[in-house]
């Protein structure tokens, strides 16, 4: 739970967390490496230390120091247990790597934040074009493939992130060239690729609709440093934004901020971006943020539509979103409606007219975005907001109540019992 007493403005500097995006994939590469393997700049996360369990389960030895994860790669066992792929949603990247060292897997459907219907049938039918026979038998997952993974196109009907990952997995200890047509172009394919071309890979066009992997018959471990999260720094950019704050973030990439910065611009914020920093400063009151669409990237990122909401919430005027992605993304609408906003839900459609301003109350996240969604609006609304459920957020967020306490916010952060 997490009381947050405001209005508050938020001034100062922070550092943004490495990206959890990103980790969890390549915590599932490491698992396909002989040897050692070192993750610098790796977030503290619940969903983080649910990767490490389902490693260790499989017979790997991890441990942290401080932001670092060594990952010494050994597998004894082809099953996930049920317990483990309920906690998170991208579970299921593990498939593709255990099937490429075992021949064989067994796991059931993955859990995690509900958001609709996340079906696996695209990766599932991914991996059946790599030679790889699945079996579903009493809601458990059983795939082999005795002759190992075979190198094959495939045209994915639509750029999963998930679905291109777990076929990059897969397919880079393969035999022959696996060749992903409509691929996922977000910068985590990008840093899961650079990492398994440094174990020895040979990936060829990450960031791009098209992505060719030649298999090669081992990998061994190596440092890698994982990307800054996009995601963490939009989130406080728009915490900056709806307290008329100015704030500086550090380690950041910037070329992943640019699909995300139209909102900011249109609500009235400056946003200067230096190197591996950028700063935000932002007006009294914002405009609306006009029209937000999500779609895959380069498009605005459905992780981040929640958070712009709350800035619109308090924006002068009327502005549009449309959920591509999700078809459960607009729960956290209920929770704003309850602080004072204006927002009508129609389908993928929400319609969110401006207020001058929110008030606290006692509202529930029902996932991780969401639940940033709460915090960002109760961090400009008057009075105190009462935020359960914020073990979702900690799923996302590295200690997310004090980084913002840093920056001036009124924050309490009460565990669960």
């Amino acid at each position: 739970m997490m009381i947050i007493d405001g209005p508050a403005r938020l001034s100062g500097e922070l550092s943004v967390q490495g990206a959890k995006n990103s980790t969890l994939p390549l915590l599932a590469g490491a698992l396909l490496c002989k040897g050692q393997t070192v993750l610098h700049n790796c977030p503290d996360l619940s969903d983080v230390d649910t990767a490490i369990e389902i490693l260790r389960h499989l017979g790997c030895v991890c441990r942290r120091e401080g932001h670092d994860l060594i990952v010494d790669s050994s597998i004894t066992c082809h099953e996930i247990p049920e317990e483990l792929m309920r906690r998170m949603r991208s579970s299921i990247v593990f498939l593709g790597a255990i099937l490429s060292r075992c021949k064989e897997a067994r796991l059931c459907p993955p859990g995690g934040c509900e958001l609709g219907p996340r079906p696996i049938d695209l990766h599932i039918s991914s991996l059946r074009r790599l030679g790889v026979q699945v079996k579903e038998c009493g809601g458990w997952l059983e795939c082999s493939c005795p002759g190992g993974i075979n190198g094959a196109y495939v045209s994915l009907s639509f750029p999963s992130v998930g679905a291109t990952e777990h076929l990059i997995l897969a397919a880079v200890c393969g035999k022959g060239t696996t060749i992903i047509a409509n691929a996922a172009r977000e910068p985590e394919i990008c840093d899961l690729s650079e990492y398994l071309n440094r174990c020895g890979g040979r990936i060829y066009g990450a960031g791009e609709s098209c992505i060719i992997i030649d298999g090669v018959e081992e990998l061994y471990g190596c440092e890698h440093r994982v990307m800054p999260d996009r995601i963490a720094a939009v989130t406080y950019m728009a915490a900056a934004a709806v307290t008329g704050g100015n704030v500086t973030l550090r380690d950041v990439d910037n070329t992943h901020i640019l699909p995300m910065l139209s909102p900011f611009e249109e609500s009235g914020c400056q946003v200067r971006q230096l190197g591996g920093s950028l700063n935000i400063s932002a007006p009294r009151q914002l405009s609306a943020v006009r029209h937000i669409r999500t779609m895959p990237y380069p498009g605005f990122p459905t992780d981040a539509q929640p958070v712009v909401m709350s800035m619109a919430a308090v924006g002068e005027g009327t502005s549009v979103f449309v959920e591509n992605i999700f078809e459960n993304r607009y729960r956290h609408t209920e929770g704003l409606t309850r602080m004072g906003a204006r927002i009508k839900v129609e389908g993928k459609v929400a319609v969110v007219e401006g207020v001058p301003e929110l008030s606290g109350a006692a509202v529930e996240a029902a996932d991780l975005r969401g639940g940033a969604a709460l915090i960002v609006a109760g961090l400009c609304a008057r009075g105190s907001t009462r935020i359960e459920g914020t073990e979702f957020v900690k799923r996302g967020y590295e200690d997310i109540g004090e980084k913002l306490a840093l920056l001036g916010a009124r924050v309490k952060v009460f565990e669960s019992c």
